[in-house]
């Protein structure tokens, strides 16, 4: 039997707690956690007290521990352990796409410097392996398109006012009370949590490293029934999907509501589910499939990066070396719908073209051609009654 991996564990939340009952029920993978880093000293947890410390250090500085597995919620203190971790040569693995994506190209010069591993399958989209298939896949094929719905709160929200035509308060109340939404649903409802996810997946897709700040992304608080009552007439529903596109040597990502008709892939994707569709010049379209939300899903990639890490894996950024005339670019113009309470929205923001223009029952709204660098500028996420989704 191999060495038995021991795991220095920081957080154990939903996810951790997963991980935890995952690596019990196991016999694929030799795993034992060691240690238990948490926060709260009064929470009781159902766990051996004697695995539980609340000392970051004992789990840094601990010869004994392998492996260092990061699942809390604080971007910032996950950075310092991270970061920490990997200049003690340990390997890491976690699903923090915050904080991933916010110091990717940071940690691939650590890795480089210190000879560990990082690995982060569960950051991107939940139980589907996307990050592995696209480092080792798709490694030398043309990609030309990555397209994902990546966040199972939206489309559960989305879902649930498509299907059963529910307000979008009462769409939100009902992802709270399922599990799939958090008591502030701000990063998920904004769409910074697909936002994340795809300039994590730019580096493996594309060789870029782009901050996510540079990245635009536009949420679904605003959606409305009469949005779904236009998408309907159109046979189409409203998904958010967080894509990047490449030609010729420039890439373009953003996180926008599109409008999917009946025949595209996405549509038949509901729920806390996920989905990931890549073009290639070569394999054409590709269709990836699996939940995205809860605790196992998470865990399970979780699982498969500890066990990489027995193997001595490690992300290789090909594209990163390979093609470096690849540049990332905000200049693209949006065929957009647009639903607005006020004309003074529309002055700020910059026209290609305006196509129709209606007023319905009191509600405007126009099919134009928009520039997203306009978008950007005004920061459109932040508007009341507005809501602008993609064709």
């Amino acid at each position: 039997m191999s060495k038995s991996i021991k795991i220095g564990l920081f957080g154990f939340g939903v996810v951790g707690q997963g991980l935890y009952n995952v690596l019990k029920q196991t016999t694929s993978i030799n795993a034992t956690i060691n240690k238990i880093c948490v926060k709260d000293k009064s929470k009781s947890r159902n766990v051996d007290s004697n695995l539980i410390t609340f000392d970051k250090n004992d789990i840094l500085n601990n010869p004994d521990i392998d492996i260092i597995v990061e699942l809390i919620d604080n971007a910032d203190e996950a950075y310092e352990i991270v970061k920490t971790a990997l200049k003690n040569k340990k390997s890491v693995v976690s699903a923090n796409k915050k904080m991933i994506a916010e110091h990717l190209e940071e940690f691939y010069d650590l890795q480089k410097e210190h000879g560990v591993s990082l690995l982060y399958e569960g950051a991107a989209c939940g139980s589907i392996p996307i990050i592995r298939n696209l480092e080792e896949y798709y490694d030398n094929d043309l990609l030309t398109s990555i397209e994902t719905i990546c966040n199972g709160t939206t489309n559960y929200i989305l879902t649930k006012m498509s299907e059963e035509g529910l307000e979008y308060s009462e769409a939100l109340a009902g992802a709270q009370k399922s599990g799939f939404a958090e008591s502030n649903p701000r990063l998920d409802v904004m769409a910074f949590d697909p936002k994340y996810k795809i300039a994590i997946l730019l580096a493996h897709a594309f060789g870029l490293f782009v901050h996510e700040k540079d990245v635009f992304n536009f949420g679904i608080s605003n959606v409305s029934n009469f949005d779904f009552q236009y998408a309907a007439k159109n046979n189409a529903s409203i998904k958010l999907i967080a894509g990047a596109y490449k030609k010729d040597n420039v890439v373009k990502a953003y996180v926008i509501p599109k409008f999917i008709v009946a025949s595209n892939m996405f549509y038949n994707v509901k729920n806390e589910f996920n989905a990931v569709q890549l073009e290639a010049a070569f394999s054409d379209k590709q269709f990836f499939y699996g939940k995205g939300a809860g605790a196992f899903p998470t865990a399970s990639a979780v699982l498969a990066d500890i066990s990489a890490l027995h193997y001595q894996y490690k992300y290789e950024y090909k594209k990163h070396f390979s093609d470096t005339s690849i540049s990332f670019s905000n200049d693209v113009v949006l065929n957009v719908y647009i639903r607005y309470k006020e004309k003074s929205q529309l002055e700020k923001l910059e026209f290609e073209s305006i196509d129709e223009q209606h007023t319905i029952n009191q509600t405007n709204y126009i099919i134009a051609k928009v520039k997203l660098k306009s978008l950007i500028k005004n920061d459109v996420n932040e508007w009341q009654d507005f809501f602008v989704a993609a064709f």
